[in-house]
């Protein structure tokens, strides 16, 4: 391993390393062999690596599985002109396993040559997950108006025919004179009760939210109690505000249901016992799908169950998707809905003992 002794830097002096720590955009110097010479600060932030952790160490040995990044660095060095590549998923492995969860980043690599200091390489990293995020989040809420009308329009063309089916067996019921034939007419009536329920949940809300100035907490700690009912023996359900959380503007009903959705989806998640865990936080300038709020209120509900199996992960939220043998598939659907009436998003992140859903309400009408 090669030790600070063995490098000149090409930046120059002591105050030019200053400017380069000052810079928000991640700068790192490879020298002819891919090894590290220098980080800035906002590289070693955006990497979670230390310069002493780097400085010395081929690039490759750094993270796992860096085949494609060593390849865009070797192109640059060979062609000495500049290579950028886009969305490089990098996962450090000195934060293994305490961060599994890689990075993206976009990286620009430029060839720098200097009579004394020789062929170096400084890689530009930005990173990318707020625009993949964004890009994300813009085509969910996109699906969830064309979710809102495919549902609603098939909703209507079963609601009818319910309507007939159930008058229909109220009529056979009066005729019927045998007390053991009326068993089958109460089957078809409860089946008719309980699929014009499930078309009323599809339906959702009539008309646009009804707003009142309300806190979060408030409506939190009526979801914890029904949930803490509702959990078994063995499931803790604990609760982590941020008591700084102002108060906003919602729709009590439609976001009580929604937190109610995404709890019991986590609930019914653990196998006999675990740990549901209802957060609150604030979070300032965020973009919600391409629109940006000063401050925004998000709801986590967390839970340490087997996670959602990775084959639901970009359909979790489209209607009739589920992963539960008895379930509906329109729980989180309708959730997803309720919160983009208030110009809000869900989003989640999950594996094996570690699911997190968050969901993010804009507070521009906090009191």
């Amino acid at each position: 391993m090669a030790t600070d002794t063995h490098h000149t830097s090409p930046l120059g002096h002591f105050d030019a390393r200053e400017m380069l720590d000052a810079l928000a955009t991640g700068l790192m110097v490879l020298d002819a062999q891919l090894c590290v010479v220098y980080a800035n600060v906002s590289a070693q932030d955006l990497l979670s690596l230390s310069l002493r952790q780097t400085r010395g160490h081929p690039v490759s040995h750094l993270f796992a599985a860096p085949q494609s990044l060593v390849e865009l660095l070797r192109r640059a060095l060979e062609s000495g002109e500049t290579c950028a590549g886009h969305e490089f998923s990098l996962t450090p492995i000195a934060t293994l396993p305490s961060a599994p969860a890689p990075i993206v980043v976009d990286i620009t690599a430029t060839p720098l040559t200097g009579q004394v200091t020789g062929m170096h390489l400084l890689l530009e990293l930005t990173d990318a997950r707020m625009r993949q995020r964004i890009t994300r989040e813009t085509e969910l809420l996109s699906r969830v108006d064309g979710n809102r009308l495919m549902v609603r329009q098939l909703a209507h063309e079963i609601r009818n025919p319910l309507g007939g089916l159930r008058g229909a067996a109220q009529l056979l019921e009066r005729e019927l004179a045998e007390p053991g034939l009326k068993e089958y007419t109460a089957v078809i009536i409860n089946e008719a009760d309980r699929l014009r329920s499930l078309v009323d949940t599809m339906l959702g809300p009539a008309g646009p939210p009804r707003k009142q100035a309300i806190s979060v907490h408030e409506i939190c700690e009526y979801v914890y109690q029904l949930l803490r009912s509702e959990a078994a023996n063995d499931v803790d359900i604990d609760r982590d505000y941020d008591p700084s959380v102002p108060d906003g503007r919602f729709d009590r009903n439609e976001i009580i249901q929604a937190l109610l959705n995404i709890g019991r989806n986590s609930l019914q998640a653990l196998p006999g016992r675990g740990r549901v865990v209802l957060r609150t936080r604030t979070q300032s300038n965020l973009n919600i799908g391409p629109a940006r709020h000063r401050l925004v209120v998000c709801v986590q509900i967390e839970d340490n169950g087997p996670g959602v199996p990775e084959d639901l992960h970009k359909t979790l939220f489209f209607p009739l998707v589920t992963g539960k043998a008895e379930g509906t598939g329109l729980g989180l659907s309708v959730a997803q809905d309720m919160v983009a009436r208030h110009g809000g998003i869900i989003e989640f992140e999950s594996r094996p003992g570690h699911t997190v859903f968050s969901i993010l309400l804009p507070l521009e009408d906090a009191a």
